[in-house]
């Protein structure tokens, strides 16, 4: 079984050129921090510059986002790093000869994303017309563990704020994988403690029916801010739903949203109704995404067709990048093909 409580995600805007140089510098510091071996804090940080110099000279409203990839939170070589690059330009014409070494549309060196290619242990690039550029490049020591499933996540704090309230998890079973969403009460330090609380408990009880996890946090948030909990089991063709407070559930298709849930109202650690669960056909979703009131849930309303298309950790950063409420505490949890599990 593989368990992995996600960490806060860091968002460097590239809202003008200097942004290119703290991009490297803050990867370059959390590859350092998550003890990446030899080179690698460097690769990171010619990664992430690379990445923000593509959008600073080709396009406008971007943003990097960097963590430590779902690996497990061990020591290299289970260590990798995600550096995820958004924006709102252009689009590329053609990815291919955009990834050809020397290839440049502003008469620069051309060393841009052939050298992140070359760098990255895995490039995720997607592009549209008029609709932006989105890149994931994990960054991992050679011979290292695999990724957990395919899923994508960020934890964003609100605008102002140290600490996120929110907090995500995730532990892959034997045919099933199941996440849990939090948003403490609030934000700041208080909402984070009581947040992971609920993340510890969950580890420990992921395997239990749903209704019972519900219940085992309500026991141990009794003492705390409380908060909003949501809790989803994907299998083969079904997906379980359980939750209290205002946390979303969404099951897309590249045709659009298929099924959307919220949770029941209350309070968990206050005022918690019988938890039950509730079922969605996830036989022709390719991505289940859960998350909290920190974005803004009118995005299911009329969604981009190529957002809904994009894999897991590029959708979550879309979401995140396009709809975030910035005055609150941010999550998305993005499940890809739940239909594969098993």
């Amino acid at each position: 079984m593989s368990a992995w409580a996600a960490p806060e995600t860091l968002h460097v805007p590239i809202d003008h050129h200097s942004a290119v140089q703290t991009a490297a510098d803050r990867a370059r510091e959390l590859a350092q921090v998550c003890r990446m071996p030899g080179a690698l804090p460097d690769r990171a940080a010619v990664l992430a510059s690379e990445l923000a110099s593509n959008i600073s000279k080709h396009a406008r409203n971007g943003a990097l986002f960097l963590q430590q990839s779902p690996m497990g939170r061990h020591a290299s070589p289970d260590t990798a790093l995600d550096i995820v690059a958004v924006d709102n330009g252009p689009g590329i014409p053609d990815i291919g000869l955009s990834l050809t070494d020397g290839f440049s549309t502003t008469r620069t060196m051309g060393a841009g994303l052939g050298a992140v290619r070359r760098i990255a242990s895995d490039l995720t690039l997607r592009s549209a017309a008029g609709r932006g550029t989105f890149a994931h490049a994990r960054l991992a020591a050679p011979g290292g563990a695999k990724p957990l499933a395919d899923i994508g996540g960020l934890c964003l704090p609100a605008e102002g704020e140290q600490t996120c309230g929110d907090a995500y998890a995730v532990v892959e079973g034997e045919g099933s994988m199941t996440g849990l969403v939090l948003d403490g009460l609030g934000h700041g330090p208080d909402a984070a403690a009581a947040s992971r609380r609920a993340v510890r408990t969950f580890l420990a009880r992921a395997g239990a029916p749903l209704p019972e996890v519900l219940d085992a946090l309500h026991s141990a948030l009794r003492h705390t801010r409380g908060a909003a909990a949501a809790a989803v089991r994907v299998g083969a063709g079904r997906a379980e739903y359980c939750g209290v407070g205002n946390i979303r559930v969404a099951a897309l298709s590249p045709h659009g949203i298929t099924q959307q849930l919220t949770g029941q109202a209350g309070i968990v650690g206050y005022h918690l109704p019988a938890p039950r669960s509730r079922y969605l056909d996830v036989s022709d979703c390719t991505t289940l995404v859960l998350h909290t009131d920190g974005i803004d849930h009118r995005w299911t309303r009329d969604p981009d067709p190529a957002e809904l298309s994009l894999p897991p950790t590029l959708l979550a950063a879309s979401l995140a990048h396009t709809h975030r409420r910035r005055r609150d505490d941010a999550t998305v949890l993005a499940i890809g093909s739940p239909q594969g599990i098993g």
